[in-house]
């Protein structure tokens, strides 16, 4: 047993200092690194179950302490395979991030790419809609405008009775109903249409 226990102490001990190789080997051979510790490592469990049954067997003022000897080079062992795993682990999230960042990357700069494009804000497609809304609205009122004053240089009023033409006739109609739809949108009053129909009182 004495034999087997020196040699698997000194692999646990050579393990150890092989895992500094980890943090030291590129992309290319870390790999191989890593599957000789592991390779090592199985080596060290395969030889502690031996010597677990080979400790039962001691005499009885030595089975104790012969024990607590494999006991220990179990929980050094153990502690070596976490120490590979957590490595690992480290890198694979490592490379992940990196292809990921190199993935969005290419798409960044990709022309007419529809997976780059940026969802707009509801916000600011109301506040755009909203503005479209008020530059249909100044089209609506400055045609009107227009009419009225084709009214006023024409001598005509509002009333249709005595309107002599027809074209007098079909520029009020187009503006009445250009202020009938005003209200419906919520952006004029009655002040406003006052303010609309004042030219026609020059």
């Amino acid at each position: 047993m004495e034999a087997l226990y020196h040699q698997t102490n000194k692999q646990v001990h050579e393990v150890q200092s092989y895992m500094g190789h980890l943090e030291t080997s590129d992309k290319q051979s870390v790999h191989l690194v890593e599957n000789e510790i592991q390779a090592r490592i199985d080596r060290i469990f395969s030889n502690l179950e031996r010597l677990e049954i080979l400790s039962s067997k001691e005499p009885a003022n030595k089975r104790q302490n012969a024990k607590l000897r494999v006991d220990q080079l179990k929980y050094d062992v153990q502690h070596l395979q976490s120490a590979l795993r957590n490595f690992q682990h480290r890198r694979y999230n490592r490379e992940q991030q990196e292809k990921q960042r190199e993935e969005l990357m290419a798409r960044s700069f990709t022309a007419n790419d529809s997976d780059t494009t940026i969802p707009i804000d509801e916000t600011l497609q109301f506040n755009e809609s909203l503005q479209n809304a008020h530059r249909g609205m100044d089209d609506l009122i400055g045609s009107g405008t227009s009419i009225l004053h084709g009214l006023r240089d024409q001598r005509m009023t509002l009333k249709l009775s005595k309107v002599p033409a027809k074209r007098g006739e079909t520029c009020l109609i187009a503006f009445l109903n250009v202020l009938t739809l005003l209200p419906s949108w919520g952006l004029c009053d009655s002040s406003c249409l006052l303010n609309c129909r004042s030219p026609l009182h020059h």
